[in-house]
């Protein structure tokens, strides 16, 4: 997973684990407002790829282009994460990774999660 000038995307587990720990980053979720008041990444904010031209403003306004951003979705052949992701660079944001089956690992390995808004 990469850029179209080839630079990765995608970060381990381990690494995205160890940056939420140290509150490194901004997580954000790609999927739908359903899917993410179902349960999400504690802290992570919702930004559905198919609604991101009417929410970007309200979701990103107080977050700084060199903020590191990780987005993910769910399941190994979701592509929301990654265009999000491209969008997210397209915008400006410097520092972008995506969590391949983000959700999924995040539950399988017992870390922390939330429901609602």
């Amino acid at each position: 997973m990469t850029t179209e000038r080839g630079e990765p995307l995608s970060i381990a587990l381990s690494a995205a684990k160890n940056i939420f720990e140290k509150k490194a980053a901004v997580f954000i979720d790609a999927r739908d407002s359903i899917q993410y008041g179902d349960g999400h990444i504690q802290g992570a904010r919702n930004l559905p790829w198919h609604n991101v031209d009417d929410l970007f403003m309200s979701v990103m306004q107080d977050i700084s282009h060199d903020t590191p951003i990780i987005t993910y979705c769910d399941g190994e052949t979701c592509n929301l994460s990654h265009d999000l992701a491209l969008f997210l660079k397209d915008m400006g944001f410097a520092h972008v990774n995506v969590l391949v089956n983000g959700w999924t690992l995040w539950i399988e390995n017992g870390l922390p999660t939330q429901e609602g808004e």
